[in-house]
Parts: structure tokens; sequence; C-alpha cells
């Protein structure tokens, strides 16, 4: 039986792209070239802005989404995934339009929260406002009963500003100390665990950063992509 094919559908940002197409390269046992998985990537970074959207301030990322989907589909991907937290408030309308799966980063981050870190009760986020605003970590960690802790108001604006720097290209350690001192709120109200809740965030949020592990959703897809293919 052929290995499947991965479709990335991408963009969204760049950088987040790579991201996911490196630690997926990581993440593939392999000696030669031949050895590596097959990708299929459409960068679109044309795709409107998800949290703009989201917020009724911007234009619907939806039929964009959906016609990047069927281009990786007619290309040849037999799973599609997606680098981007917020694109996911859209994946079941995503879904419809093709017969191929999408996998869904949030869920799986879910799970594999619950499998690291033993009897975890309550993790922070580290997310765009749209996330926030449409509570998608809440609802998929109540699953598994685990509590999600959002940052106050103000300290979201900040995180937006930092993933919005991050995607102008912007990884100074001023950035990264404004997350990091938001996050040691969160671990001070309890959080035993540290979602990098936008694909921005692991660009500049590192393993060690912080006193509690961190989940990577960009590195979780990418060890289950490669489990997937095979």
């Amino acid at each position: 039986m052929p290995e499947k094919i991965i479709g990335i559908l991408g963009g969204m940002g760049p950088e987040a792209t790579i991201d996911l197409f490196y630690k997926i390269i990581k993440f593939t046992p392999a000696e030669k070239d031949q050895d590596h998985l097959r990708i299929i990537i459409d960068n679109n970074p044309k795709i409107p802005d998800r949290t703009a959207a989201i917020l009724g301030k911007g234009k619907d990322p939806l039929p964009a989404l959906q016609e990047t989907a069927r281009n990786l589909e007619k290309a040849g991907a037999d799973f599609i995934i997606i680098p981007c937290n917020t694109a996911h408030y859209f994946l079941s309308s995503i879904q419809k339009s093709v017969k191929i799966p999408i996998l869904n980063m949030i869920e799986e981050t879910a799970k594999e929260t619950q499998k690291r870190i033993s009897q975890i009760q309550k993790v922070g986020l580290l997310a765009s406002i749209g996330i926030y605003e449409t509570e998608i970590y809440h609802q998929h960690f109540k699953k598994f009963n685990i509590e999600v802790i959002s940052p106050e108001e103000k300290d979201k604006e900040e995180v937006m500003k930092a993933i919005y720097a991050v995607k102008a290209g912007n990884l100074s350690e001023g950035i990264k100390k404004s997350i990091l001192k938001i996050a040691q709120k969160l671990i001070d109200k309890g959080a035993e665990g540290m979602i990098a809740g936008c694909t921005e965030i692991p660009l500049i949020l590192k393993e060690g950063d912080v006193s509690v592990p961190i989940i990577d959703p960009t590195q979780v897809l990418a060890k289950v992509a490669v489990q997937k293919v095979r």
C-alpha cells in the first residue's frame, strides 16, 4: 500500500507553515531523501485574516480556505493539515468542501496534553483573540475535564500584538518578554501547562522558558501527520 500524501493548507502565516514542515521532517525517521514523506504545500497568504473575520471586522476567509483545500485534494493529497489555530473555527465548513479528511489540530492537542501531563486540571492558553472569542480550545479540553485559563482582556490584546509582530518578522527579546510575563500570570492562576495556541507563539516561546510544560500544537500536528502516513 503506497504511503499517504500530506497536504498542508498554509500561509497563515508563512513562518508557521515552514515551522510545521520542518517539524514533520524532524519527526520522520529517515536515513536518505527517499525515506522522507511526500508533502504538498499550498502556502496561501492571501487568505483573509481569520481573527478579523470572527470579530466582524474583516472579509470572510472561508471561500479561500475551501478553495485552497480543494486545490490540495486535486493535487493528490490524501489528508490535510492546517497550521493555523484560528482557522480551525471554520474547520467543519472547510471539511464539507473536500472528500479527504482534515486533521483537527486542537482536538489532537487536547489528547496529547492529557497524555503528557498526568492528572492535569488546568492549562493556560496563549492565542489569538479569535481563539479566545470562539472558545474552541475550551470546548475541546472540556471533553478531557481540563480547564482552560485565558489571560485578562488587556493581556489578550498584548498577545495579539505579539502574534502580529511575529507575522511581521519581529522575533525580538521584547516580544518574547511580553509573552513570558502573561504566561507567568496564567501559571500564578494555577496553570499546570501552557498551550502555545497560535502557530506564531512556538516561534518565540520554547520548552524551558516557563516553569510548566509548553504544549506546541504545531508539534502535535506534525507527529500525528507522520503517524497517519504510515
